[in-house]
């Protein structure tokens, strides 16, 4: 039996960081991300967003690694969202960059306080200085992954 902890802190984003996932509709987009994860063995600590990105925190089932899970949900979502046109009519797709970053049990709490806040920390903080923060947290060299699709 392994014993594991997969913690990941995940954002994605739609193709050209263009602002698609419209507050009213963005409920059922978590809720369907949640059932990829039920499905997927993972679990769904906490998700939401902004109308240009969407942040989660998530436990992975170690059967999964995180560039297969991310891919999954940005397939599965990809189709549904197109299925659902009406709700994210602006949507194309997402982007072909991530970010997914490693938190111990100890930080659970404030990744999920963060991500719950993000309404709030958008009002005075870009995407771009936000994803900048994060990786400057991990000493990563952010590059010009916004703006490339």
């Amino acid at each position: 039996m392994a014993y594991t902890f997969l913690l990941y802190h995940i954002v994605i984003r739609p193709k050209g960081c263009e602002p698609v996932i419209q507050e009213k509709s963005e409920k059922l987009l978590y809720a369907y991300i949640w059932g990829i994860c039920k499905e997927k063995k993972c679990l769904l600590h906490r998700i939401n967003g902004m109308p240009d990105h969407v942040h989660m925190l998530v436990e992975i089932h170690p059967s999964i690694t995180v560039s297969d899970f991310v891919r999954e949900v940005k397939i599965s979502t990809n189709s549904w969202m197109k299925q659902h046109q009406q709700e994210f009519p602006d949507f194309d797709s997402w982007g072909k960059a991530y970010c997914a970053l490693t938190y111990s049990k100890q930080d659970m709490d404030r990744i999920k306080d963060y991500i719950s806040n993000q309404k709030k920390h958008h009002e005075t903080v870009s995407l771009r200085d936000e994803y900048e923060q994060l990786l400057k947290e991990f000493n990563i060299e952010p590059d010009q992954w916004l703006m490339m699709d």
